[in-house]
């Protein structure tokens, strides 16, 4: 496809039209399996010696159109889609580590997230030093021999950190290891992270790039410029791979880590997206452009009457010129900082907790990213996993409110804000 504006690819990108039915919109494939066209042509697509379908918990059409699309949207050589958010998340790290293996990672990030890395992965013998983000030199004196990854949120869950993301991609480059970004609060739309120097970048398309609160969907992007032919910190990649007739995946040059993690990773785990979700999420997804333009537009207008209101100690939204990552959201995020921040409300976890319940218009959810504004206290729900020295390094306070910002009419969100603020600090 020419080198279009991403306005453009989230529309059109993916998709060429369907040759049998020339169907305008992208067709939804709700099959398992695919007719192979003769015993060679089943021996051979197993084999990895030429491309097709399989078995759609390897790949699937409609999931390929999906891919293809967040691919093009980003700037990677390929994708890989998968049930949910989280799933790609876990994927992603089990492709690059295995037991006794490390990984670095911010601190700030989501609390289930945190739970994944700290608690699950460490159950599989795999270790993860979490660090402050905006500390450079953290990042660099926690790497080892057994470093397989560095790991961010672009855009940080639920304080709306910006994570320097050139900076620490430059640490991770010096020694060999890859660097993964998490872009789901900004999407394609509002940064590219690949062209700051993110090898992997990856999506819960549940959020923003589905947008309307009614899928589950992950999307893991690869750059293709991470080298790993050579690279003596993955063995796996540079030595023949037993379950696939001996084939060397860092010969595959630039799809070495997505093929691998389609053949291997997908492959025996299993945690692929549906057709349906993925024919959902590319429905949502031509409209991005605009949602994400109204989400930036109303968070905006939401964080500056907060910042304004008596009954509010802090707001954490790096759009505004008093945040400390104001500078950094210029440059990564121009168009905007997205939908979702923080506030601190006075009077604590009871003012919080009055202040939700008190709402008309805005929901109580544990999602961002959706259509519809929605808030939560992430100390008692989303985060609650964490120790209390792990909220206190992320940020997260008794009275930390988090709000993600729908599309509705400005005023509306405002007045619901604003009444619900009254009635708690009465």
């Amino acid at each position: 496809m020419k080198k279009y504006s991403i306005e453009t690819l989230a529309v059109h990108a993916g998709y060429e039209t369907d040759e049998a039915t020339m169907s305008v919109t992208p067709p939804l494939y709700e099959t398992n399996a695919y007719v192979f066209k003769d015993a060679n042509h089943a021996r051979t697509l197993f084999e990895l010696k030429e491309p097709g379908n399989i078995y759609s918990r390897l790949q699937n059409p409609t999931c390929e159109i999906l891919e293809r699309k967040v691919a093009a949207m980003d700037g990677g050589v390929a994708a890989l889609s998968f049930a949910s958010g989280h799933a790609a998340i876990f994927n992603t790290i089990i492709n690059l580590c295995s037991e006794g293996d490390e990984l670095v990672s911010s601190i700030n990030i989501y609390g289930g997230a945190i739970n994944l890395l700290g608690i699950t992965l460490k159950r599989m013998g795999i270790t993860v030093k979490f660090v402050d983000p905006d500390d450079l030199s953290a990042w660099e004196n926690a790497v080892t021999d057994k470093t397989k990854l560095f790991f961010t949120e672009l855009i940080g869950n639920p304080n709306a950190n910006v994570a320097d993301i050139e900076e620490i991609g430059k640490i991770a480059h010096k020694h060999g290891i890859p660097f993964v970004v998490d872009s789901t609060f900004t999407t394609p739309y509002l940064c590219r992270p690949i062209e700051w120097g993110a090898d992997l970048v990856i999506h819960s398309a549940t959020k923003f790039l589905g947008g309307h609160g009614s899928v589950m969907a992950g999307v893991v992007v690869d750059s293709g410029k991470f080298t790993f032919k050579g690279n003596p910190r993955f063995p796996l990649f540079n030595e023949p791979d037993v379950s696939y007739h001996g084939v060397v995946f860092a010969d595959l040059g630039e799809l070495a880590f997505i093929s691998r993690l389609r053949a291997l990773i997908t492959r025996d785990i299993g945690a692929c997206l549906s057709a349906s979700a993925a024919h959902t999420c590319l429905t949502g997804m031509e409209t991005l452009a605009l949602r994400m333009q109204r989400h930036c537009e109303n968070a905006l207008a939401v964080a500056k009457f907060l910042e304004a209101h008596p009954a509010v100690e802090t707001v954490n939204y790096p759009a505004l010129p008093s945040n400390k990552y104001y500078e950094l959201c210029k440059k990564y995020c121009p168009k905007g900082a997205g939908g979702v921040f923080t506030f601190v409300i006075k009077g604590g976890k009871p003012a919080g907790e009055k202040f939700m319940n008190s709402l008309e218009l805005l929901q109580i959810v544990a999602n961002v990213g959706d259509v519809r504004s929605q808030v939560i206290h992430p100390a008692s729900t989303t985060h609650s996993q964490l120790s209390p020295e792990q909220l206190v390094a992320a940020g997260i306070s008794e009275g930390t409110v988090r709000l993600t910002i729908g599309i509705e009419d400005i005023n509306d969100i405002i007045a619901d804000i604003s009444q619900a603020l009254d009635k708690a600090t009465k």
